[in-house]
Parts: structure tokens; C-alpha cells; sequence
């Protein structure tokens, strides 16, 4: 399928609702690609995300999965609470501050990400393929743009 190019005029209106849309329907696509695997166990999209960044990330704070996911103590409180009665996840008090919880995911829950991600990345490795390497780049630098600079660094520092 031959991808079309932008207009030199890509800051029109017309071009920047493309991308949105683009965007928008990219990304519902690439997630449903779990959700049957996520029904199955009973979780949804944010036990998902959770999940992910607790792999990327063994014995990160809930304070900083909070501040990753953008979402409320109290809603990360009950995606927590799913996952540990599930066995996915477990905590530990913090080595310097014993009132810190550090979040690890257990065996079973590490094979269920790894599932999960298998999904997304042969989606994400086709339409790599299919844009081309030096698509991905530009795809990456749009996506960074997006972020502010100053939540930049979070993202960086995913698996180091």
C-alpha cells in the first residue's frame, strides 16, 4: 500500500486533523489487540498499563506509577488492588523509607505482560515494516513532541 505524503502545507487544519485521526484510530486499534486477552482474565485496559510499566520499571514506587500514568491515587488504588488478589503483582516496603511500596510483578504476571506485549509488538513490527525505517523515527519524533519537555525524561528512562 503505497503511504500517502503529507502536503507541504502540513500545518493546515485539514492535515493536523488527519493525524489525530490517525492517532486516535492507530492507537484503538493496537489496544484492542489485547483487550480479548485482558477480558479473559478479568482486567481491562488500565490493569494493562500498569502492568506495563511495572515490567519496564521492577520496584517502582506507586507514588511514581501514579505520576507515569497521569492517574489518581484512588483509581490506581483498585487496578492494584485486581492485580494482587490476581497474583500478578506483588510489593515490598521501600529499602530507605519502609512506608514506600515498591511494585514487582510476580511470575504468572510477568508471563501474562509478555503475552499481552507479544500482541502489540507484532502489531507495532508490522506497520513498522510496512512504514519503513525512516518513518519510525519521524513517528517517534511526532509522538515526543507531544509529551512536554519537562515529562521527557520519565519516558527516557523506562528500562534503564
Amino acid at each position: 500500500m503505497a503511504v500517502p505524503t503529507a502536503s507541504p502545507l502540513f500545518l493546515r487544519e485539514a492535515e493536523i486533523r488527519r493525524g489525530v485521526e490517525l492517532l486516535y484510530f492507530g492507537y484503538s486499534h493496537l489496544t484492542r489487540s489485547i483487550d480479548e486477552g485482558l477480558a479473559a482474565q478479568g482486567l481491562g485496559r488500565a490493569h494493562h498499563r500498569s502492568l506495563y510499566f511495572i515490567a519496564r520499571q521492577p520496584d517502582i514506587t506507586v507514588g511514581e506509577l501514579i505520576a507515569l500514568l497521569a492517574i489518581t491515587k484512588q483509581s490506581l488504588g483498585r487496578v492494584l488492588g485486581d492485580l494482587a488478589e490476581r497474583g500478578l503483582i506483588e510489593t515490598r516496603p521501600g529499602r530507605e523509607d519502609r512506608r514506600q511500596r515498591l511494585l514487582r510483578l510476580t511470575p504468572e504476571g510477568a508471563r501474562l505482560e509478555g503475552e499481552l506485549f507479544d500482541a502489540l509488538r507484532d502489531k507495532m513490527a508490522a506497520a513498522y515494516s510496512s512504514a519503513g525505517q525512516g518513518a519510525v523515527g519521524g513517528f517517534w519524533a511526532v509522538l515526543e513532541g507531544l509529551v512536554p519537555e519537562a515529562e521527557r525524561k520519565r519516558i527516557s528512562d523506562l528500562g534503564k
